[in-house]
């Protein structure tokens, strides 16, 4: 039975009222909305987009909330695409980008500087094992090269299995390990890359109620090792949720059954945590502790710094001592002012135990989202840990055909009422 899309309201009368919030935004000043769609038309790529059938301005932000130009405020649900990790303009993260603004914005690595150095400690106080070395970039897509780089020159081998549905970035290389067709140019990439059977439980052939389905989906690893590389890899990369393929969480025991294959056939293991890490998942601060393995390299961004450009790859010694063999430098990675950033936010995180309260506001929006799915058959699955979370609208439960105008429809009645969740 295909469901039909919501009717959208005739008026906004019943829509919640937000709680009180201490904060007035400052009265705008600038150009329309109107206006500033009309230069970014003009002067901004293309290819640009957004979610609603008006573009929402938003001018100011304060913790958990957004303003628009007219002043009014929106719950930020979705962080900026998962990247605000302890609010829009924490005080703590301005007073700490301000003071380094005013003491030095910009020093490169061949000098040192404390802050660097620091904060690659403190990240490494946060990683198990022995991934102790840090390398700091500016973006996921630049951090995933970085790892895709370092695999290959540690191993000698070339070859690179990634999952169908991930997404690793905008890079041509980064484009080639990612797997929508909507992120491919008609260019040449995925050289050497492999794709494996992406381990997704509702759509998938084996449930994640199944007790085998780990083993059974990483089977496809061991054949692609098998029929499609030369025997031996560079390595595997993954997110332990996949995030862009809509909050994925792949079945128990998954990334223990493809490491094993993969680290018998020479490959280095890469958790890419660009969007899973830092806490979201309640469960551990990094994601790929969920599925209790230990990779080789791991890759961060987003939530690191808040909103600022800054990303990390993180390594063990061995593997890092890889790239002394040739110079290896980054003009803006570990910039003092984005360091800044990251450093604040990464003491807010640890202090605050934001890894806790993902934990228990993800439990209570699950517990609420699955009561919601037992009224409404559009709801084909509610998934996700913590505070990462997927919602699967489908026309039919039984052929599960995706309903993207379901999906347009909530978007712009949550926008309607106040909340932004895309």
């Amino acid at each position: 039975m295909a469901i039909a899309a919501p009717a959208r309201p005739a008026t906004s009368s019943k829509a919640p009222q937000l709680p009180p919030y201490d904060h007035q935004p400052r009265p705008y000043q600038g150009p329309s909305a109107e206006e500033v769609l009309k230069l970014r038309k003009e002067h901004l790529t293309p290819s640009l987009f957004h979610y609603y059938r008006k573009p929402l301005m938003i001018v100011e932000g304060s913790m958990q909330y957004l303003y628009d130009e007219k002043g009014r405020r929106y719950l930020d649900a979705f962080g900026g695409i998962v990247t605000v990790s302890v609010g829009h303009c924490h005080p703590e993260v301005l007073a700490a980008v301000d003071e380094q603004n005013h003491r030095l914005q910009h020093v490169s690595t061949i000098y040192l500087h404390p802050g660097i150095a620091q904060y690659g400690k403190e990240l490494a106080d946060c990683m198990p094992g022995d991934l102790k070395v840090c390398y700091f970039v500016n973006s996921g897509s630049e951090a995933n090269e970085l790892a895709l780089m370092l695999a290959r020159a540690y191993t000698g081998n070339y070859d690179i299995i990634a999952l169908r549905n991930s997404y690793h970035g905008g890079t041509s290389n980064t484009m080639g390990i990612t797997s929508h067709h909507t992120w491919k140019y008609n260019i040449p990439h995925s050289f050497g890359v492999q794709f494996a059977r992406a381990p997704y439980p509702y759509r998938g052939p084996w449930p994640a109620t199944d007790p085998q389905a780990g083993k059974n989906y990483a089977a496809d690893v061991e054949e692609l090792i098998r029929f499609a590389s030369p025997g031996k890899i560079a390595g595997f990369i993954a997110e332990s949720i996949q995030g862009v393929g809509g909050a994925v969480v792949l079945p128990d025991g998954y990334l223990q059954e493809v490491y094993q294959h993969v680290r018998a056939a020479g490959g280095l293991c890469i958790a890419d945590e660009v969007q899973a890490g830092f806490g979201r998942t309640g469960k551990a601060f990094w994601g790929f502790q969920t599925q209790g393995v230990q990779p080789d390299i791991v890759v961060m961004a987003k939530s690191i710094g808040n909103g600022a450009p800054l990303a990390a790859v993180v390594t063990t010694p061995k593997i890092a001592a890889t790239f002394t063999q040739r110079i290896h430098f980054n003009t803006y990675g570990g910039n003092p002012v984005s360091i800044a950033q990251g450093r604040a936010t990464l003491r807010i995180m640890r202090r605050d135990n934001l890894q806790q309260r993902c934990a228990v506001m993800g439990g209570r929006l699950l517990t609420g989202l699955r009561k919601l799915q037992e009224k409404h058959e559009a709801i084909g699955e509610v998934r996700g840990m913590g505070l990462m979370i997927g919602v699967e609208a489908v026309k039919d439960r039984k052929t599960k055909e995706p309903d993207r105008e379901c999906i347009a429809e909530v978007l712009e009645q949550a926008r309607d009422r106040g909340l932004v969740i895309g």
